[in-house]
């Protein structure tokens, strides 16, 4: 895809740096807290507030009656100190009297069970009292700050999650059905209902997904997940209308969850003007920490790419401890910096942090956060926040940047639900997230740029597309497939592709369905090995182990590159290449270990021209990532072991962070980082 370079997306001028700001839990203190809030932000290079995410009780203590003018000082306090707003809908944690007063609002289990007033997203999205409570907030707050000087962007909701099952949502998924399929005798067809007697005769007997009912129809509980994506939109759209009428220049956005598995974010993307999202890697300190950088860097390119490459916004993090993880690891000093500048390198337009203050008290206190209960700026986090307030400021010139990736890998949420629904295999450990993140790491280990798709997006612009584990292939994808290999592209597919259809129904005569042609083989099984078990692919004049999974494949017209060494389908392909159209298409018929992943994507990047962002190889726990605007390029180096690593970048150029002059081999200490404009 070409590089493009966007406008920042809040209308900001610089960075965002800043956080998740509370002031309304200090309301009885506010005349010290507040204040010295200003004071220490000043200090620690902060610019930006994102305030009001869960302050419905404060600003309605009770139905109807409105107390926004805490929210003004604050609104005007912060704008009074130079610094922005993102004004937060309160639609995540409603307050105990409208729970008590309107049952329906409260959300229903799986089980049938509603659920008592608490925790959060405890709200029912079709309920039409509860929207329009949300709907009377909101345009309140629309009409009071929309021309507020501070005010940069809408914040809608926190974390959009969970599901409902009750009455109001039943009724709308079956209205959802009789839309996707028009008659019973289509549903039926689709969900194969035959099976076990399932079949449906009324409408009014489809329920949701439940373990006190019905959980093995795999169509049913693939469009459940579909129908609650469509339920977040539905209510995302619903929340913004006070947004779009009387602030259409002011963007919107919710913050997501990175590989969140209940949303088809892609989907959910579409919406936004921005996308947002939450990062909490759970570091180590201890070397363990590679797959850790590696799937956090993931998370931000798809994130990205829910927004169609453009620059995101990195909305929550933490300084330091999260306390909900199950160990509430320190960060070791220099990794805060590292973990932020990896969300910028891979295309954020912020840091932000979840909190600036940390509550006294309840579920969070524990929490890292900019300002400590001890109160004051004399901290460690709180000083490593200040200097990266300042490399930020360094690094403006990379503000609304893009990547140019020439490779993309699919990550499909549909696709993802169908496989976690799929009885065979390896049943609970068929890996799909795993081996998505396999192929994206042995990419981004020789520092290819990479850009995540999911099976809707348009293929034309890359040269080399990956599509590990593609059992459903959604309607339109194979033809996309076709068309691409056909003029030029390369396409890698691997084991437990083209299986099934959007409907979960199997593709009858043969796998890989309809990419059977265009693959050039036929998949005849799929062997599931025990833990501890191992086959090999001899290719490249070694053997690879193998293990979980070894398709047993017939080629048909494909060129067999590597075979089984084991077994009785010793001898038999396991590695192919199919030449279609002027494009190439690859299938892996086994999980392999990670060093052939390393080398087949070596050969197959160098014969279709996608050169890494440097030309040496890098060490081993060194990330490279390219920031560009099609003109200037910005190369962020990164170092996520705890010792020194030499990279060499070549001709290299001026750092953003010294203004030193960069050849060669360049040092980087344990948890550096440096970047500089090529």
């Amino acid at each position: 895809m070409p590089a493009k370079k966007y406008k920042s997306m809040t209308m900001a001028p610089h960075f965002i740096h800043g956080g998740d700001y509370n002031p309304d839990q200090w309301l009885k203190s506010k005349d010290i807290i507040w204040s010295e809030d200003m004071r220490l932000a000043k200090l620690a290079h902060i610019n930006e507030f994102s305030v009001g995410i869960f302050s419905w009780v404060n600003l309605e203590p009770e139905e109807g009656v409105y107390t926004f003018e805490w929210l003004d000082e604050v609104m005007d306090m912060i704008a009074g100190n130079g610094m922005h707003v993102i004004l937060a809908m309160p639609s995540g944690a409603k307050p105990a009297w409208m729970s008590q007063k309107y049952e329906e609002i409260r959300r229903v289990d799986e089980n049938r069970q509603r659920d008592l007033h608490g925790k959060r997203h405890n709200h029912c999205m079709t309920s039409p009292i509860y929207r329009q409570k949300v709907l009377e907030m909101n345009t309140r707050l629309a009409e009071r700050y929309k021309d507020h000087p501070a005010l940069i962007a809408w914040h809608i909701s926190n974390e959009y999650g969970g599901q409902c099952h009750c009455e109001l949502c039943q009724a709308e998924f079956r209205k959802w059905l009789q839309a996707r399929y028009g008659s019973l005798e289509n549903l039926n067809h689709a969900w194969w209902t035959s099976f076990w007697s399932h079949r449906y005769t009324d409408w009014s007997q489809v329920e949701s997904p439940s373990p006190r009912g019905e959980n093995s129809v795999h169509g049913l509980t693939v469009d459940f997940k579909r129908f609650t994506t469509d339920r977040f939109i539905d209510f995302f759209n619903w929340e913004i209308k006070p947004m779009r009428l009387l602030t259409p220049d002011i963007p919107v956005t919710t913050n997501l969850m990175g590989m969140y598995e209940g949303i088809d974010y892609f989907r959910l993307g579409e919406q936004l003007d921005f996308i947002s999202w939450d990062n909490y890697p759970q570091w180590r300190n201890d070397g363990g920490d590679l797959e850790v950088a590696r799937g956090a860097a993931f998370c931000h390119d798809l994130m990205r790419g829910c927004g169609d490459q453009k620059p995101f916004m990195l909305m929550e993090s933490s300084p330091s401890p999260t306390n909900w993880q199950s160990s509430a690891r320190l960060r070791r000093p220099g990794v805060h910096k590292l973990l932020s500048l990896q969300a910028v390198a891979h295309g954020s337009d912020s840091v932000q942090y979840f909190q600036y203050r940390k509550s006294r008290g309840s579920y969070e206190k524990f929490h890292g956060a900019v300002i400590d209960h001890e109160g004051s700026g004399n901290t460690r986090i709180f000083r490593e926040i200040a200097d990266l307030g300042e490399v930020l400021q360094k690094l403006e010139p990379v503000l609304g940047c893009g990547i140019d990736a020439k490779a993309a890998v699919i990550f499909d949420w549909e696709n993802r639900w169908a496989l976690s629904e799929a009885k065979g295999f390896l049943q609970d450990k068929t890996g799909y997230e795993e081996t998505v993140l396999a192929h994206y790491g042995a990419l981004r280990e020789m520092g290819i740029p990479v850009d995540i798709l999911s099976q809707d997006k348009d293929l034309s612009g890359y040269r080399l597309v990956v599509a590990p584990m593609c059992y459903m292939l959604k309607n339109g994808f194979a033809d996309k497939v076709r068309a691409y290999v056909r003029h030029g592209g390369q396409f890698v597919a691997t084991y437990i592709s083209g299986y099934v259809d959007d409907s979960d129904l199997c593709f009858l005569g043969g796998f890989p369905g309809p990419l059977r042609d265009v693959m050039g083989i036929w998949n005849e099984e799929i062997d599931a090995l025990y833990p501890g078990q191992k086959n090999a692919v001899l290719w490249n004049n070694r053997a690879y182990e193998v293990h979980d999974f070894c398709e047993i494949i017939h080629t048909e017209g494909a060129e067999a590159l590597g075979f089984y060494r084991d077994d009785f389908y010793a001898g038999s392909p396991a590695l192919t290449v199919n030449s279609f159209g002027d494009g190439k298409a690859y299938y892996i018929a086994a999980r392999t270990e990670n060093k052939m992943l390393h080398d087949f994507y070596t050969r197959v990047t160098a014969s279709c021209g996608i050169e890494p962002v440097l030309q040496g190889e890098l060490p081993q726990g060194c990330e490279v990532v390219c920031r560009t605007d099609g003109k200037d390029r910005f190369v962020f180096l990164m170092n996520f072991l705890g010792n020194d690593a030499r990279v060499d970048v070549g001709q290299g150029g001026v750092s953003l962070l010294t203004g030193a002059k960069l050849s060669g081999e360049v040092l980087l200490k344990p948890y550096g980082v440096e970047v500089y404009k090529a």
